[in-house]
């Protein structure tokens, strides 16, 4: 109940001080739930995601030293955050999106690129698919990278792509996870040269 109001309330804000989401290939979001998987750009691209995902709720991971704040453990947990050092993931960053993803009702959102994730969890997003037989659905941002750029009203773009499905057989070590990992980031650059091939994001 919280999430959908939470999501609902940012949906009205996002409209008020930007009014220009635009969403695109919003039909290849599966019918069953599923992994969504980005590449980290902002700090309020799961927010958007969220919306852009429509009726979806996501479980996701928050770093575990959020949930020494009791204010913000309180928030996060309603947002079906649990926590993860993400220096170090531990088991619990397999088997709780797994446990969630088996049971149906909801999704699971990561963003395994960048210096916010650790290789081990580069390599989470495809154990857990395997695990839950579950479908990974890329999806992209593209728009102001900084929040002055989002009270200017720029555009934002989100653009969903094709679910990638693992075939079941496919054994996830170190040989065939820089196979699969390279399959997800070319789906992300070709969802950029989709969207804009002039879209250029540097890491800070």
């Amino acid at each position: 109940m919280f999430y959908k109001f939470l999501r609902s309330t940012v949906r009205i804000i996002f409209w008020i001080i930007n009014g220009h989401l635009h969403i695109h290939n919003s039909n290849y979001i599966p019918e069953e739930n599923y992994i969504l998987a980005a590449p980290h750009r902002t700090w309020w691209e799961p927010f958007l995601f969220a919306i852009a995902a429509k009726n979806t709720e996501f479980v996701v991971i928050a770093k575990k030293e959020l949930f020494k704040n009791p204010i913000y453990k309180f928030l996060l947990k309603k947002c079906n955050a649990f926590p993860v050092d993400r220096a170090n993931p531990g088991p619990s960053a397999i088997k709780i999106p797994v446990k969630e993803l088996k049971a149906g009702q909801r999704s699971f959102m990561i963003f395994p690129s960048g210096t916010r994730h650790s290789d081990q969890l580069k390599s989470g997003v495809f154990i857990i698919a395997k695990l839950a037989n579950k479908p990974i659905l890329p999806v992209i941002y593209q728009g102001p990278l900084t929040f002055k750029g989002i009270l200017k009203r720029q555009n934002v773009e989100i653009r969903f792509g094709k679910p990638i499905y693992l075939d079941g057989k496919i054994k996830i070590n170190n040989e065939n996870t820089p196979i699969l990992y390279a399959k997800l980031e070319n789906a992300w650059q070709e969802l950029d040269n989709e969207q804009n091939p002039n879209f250029k994001y540097i890491p800070k």
